[in-house]
């Protein structure tokens, strides 16, 4: 009896397909009967969204309502930082899993609501039941889900579109998430910009009074597209093309006389051919008394 089962493994194995796995991972599942969440696979597996965007869904589908899940609480919690997370932030509200809605309460000030929706493709219910409000079902598709982005508003251009004028132009917009870590922008995205900043530019206008025209007066609440934003704010805030001056004309040269010899005292001086003589000898010798 105390003859160990020699063709009994040593370990439990996973099988998928029938076949025991050699590799990759191997699940040890234990049933939650208390504190868990269920995710589905689309958040936890989703082909487009960044790791730290999934992991950050996950959170906030699993904690309490009213939890808050701003971007001031959330760095806070987590070694991220504002502008990383403030970047996955947009991500989930692009593909469906955030939404920020105004609202104004009993004492007449507007807050931010945000809501979590743990199945973007699914029509709202109530309120009550899943945090999200009714909303008529989204049209199915054959294809697989893809959020499509809205095209950036167009944005001034340039009269001549120098290298080194774009690419300072480059430089300010990567430089505004220094002063708002909201404002974290995509190489595509700074390409469209950068031909509206080098148009003001172009107008004379200093690097630091354009960065002051884009970030001063943003809201207070998560930008959903910051780079729209700013397409918008160099459209609408473009000042007017510096006023032609005319070149000053410069004053003519002095008469430069040729140089001759004094018919009186054969020194040299300058004067028109028509003088022979130099100032001493032309005027008349002082009497003496």
């Amino acid at each position: 009896m105390g003859t160990p089962d020699l063709s009994a493994p040593s370990r439990a194995q996973s099988a998928v397909g029938g076949k025991h796995t050699r590799s990759g991972v191997i699940h040890e599942h234990v049933r939650h009967t208390a504190n868990f969440t269920v995710v589905g696979n689309h958040l936890a597996q989703h082909p487009h969204l960044s790791l730290l965007a999934i992991g950050l869904g996950l959170y906030i589908q699993s904690v309490r309502p009213g939890t808050p899940v701003d971007i001031k609480s959330l760095a806070a919690r987590f070694k991220e930082g504002a502008t990383r997370t403030s970047a996955a932030l947009r991500e989930l509200e692009e593909y469906g899993y955030l939404r920020r809605e105004r609202e104004r309460i009993p004492d007449g000030r507007i807050v931010t609501r945000t809501v979590s929706c743990n199945d973007p493709k699914a029509p709202r219910r109530a309120a009550a039941d899943t945090g999200c409000p009714d909303r008529p079902p989204r049209p199915r598709s054959s294809r697989a889900p893809h959020a499509t982005r809205k095209a950036l508003p167009a944005v001034p251009q340039p009269h001549c579109k120098l290298p080194g004028l774009l690419q300072t132009a480059v430089d300010v917009l990567a430089d505004l998430r220094r002063h708002d870590p909201r404002l974290v922008l995509s190489a595509t995205e700074t390409a469209h910009l950068a031909p509206g900043v080098a148009a003001w530019l172009e107008r004379d206008v200093r690097t630091s009074a354009v960065r002051h025209a884009l970030t001063t007066g943003l809201p207070d609440e998560p930008l959903r597209r910051p780079a729209a934003l700013l397409a918008h704010r160099l459209t609408d805030r473009l000042p007017p093309p510096t006023p032609f001056r005319a070149p000053t004309t410069a004053p003519p040269p002095p008469v430069r006389h040729p140089l001759r010899n004094c018919d009186g005292c054969d020194r040299g001086f300058r004067a028109p051919e028509a003088e022979t003589r130099c100032r001493d000898c032309r005027e008349p010798a002082t009497a003496h008394p």
